[in-house]
């Protein structure tokens, strides 16, 4: 697909016909994530593919937005192994597991597979229930699938600023 529709049309799912995305969508998928730049190259995310039934249901403990989806990222990032910043007050993990789970989205929708990204949770007592390790922090889940046949964009989806209203030269 063109890159310009994939991110036209790319929308966040908010309903699964509960089919697997195939073996192949998700190594297209997570391989994106892997090719993903991040901050001095450190490469500090972690991804953690949710398919199995118990799987799912920790993710359904804690938080509503599954929406059926078979397939459920966790994006993480190994707190020590980050770029801080000069001036000491920031660091590139955020920064690079946003990079990583953007490249994924993207990559999902131009494989044909609906994504949703989820922030909607509490990602320490995620952690906890996944048993994740203390050194990493989870930055959002994404839910993988197919949409339902009644599924769609929200109403606002084409709905967006004037580039002058969100960009300044100087």
């Amino acid at each position: 697909m063109e890159f310009t529709e994939v991110i036209k049309n790319r929308y966040s799912c908010k309903k699964y016909d509960g089919r697997q995305i195939t073996r192949e969508q998700l190594a297209a998928i997570l391989e994106a994530g892997r090719l993903a730049p991040t901050a001095k190259n450190l490469q500090e995310q972690k991804i953690y593919v949710i398919q199995s039934d118990e799987g799912l249901a920790t993710i359904d403990e804690v938080t509503p937005c599954r929406y059926n989806a078979p397939t459920v990222l966790i994006v993480a990032f190994h707190k020590d192994n980050v770029y801080t910043y000069p001036g000491g007050k920031r660091d590139s993990g955020i920064e690079d597991a946003t990079i990583v789970a953007t490249h994924m989205i993207l990559a999902a929708a131009n494989a044909g597979v609906d994504s949703c990204w989820v922030n909607c949770l509490d990602p320490d007592l995620l952690a906890q229930k996944l048993g994740l390790p203390e050194d990493e922090v989870i930055l959002m889940a994404m839910d993988l699938g197919y949409a339902a046949p009644d599924a769609g964009p929200l109403p606002n989806h084409s709905s967006r600023k004037d580039l002058s209203q969100t960009v300044s030269y100087l």
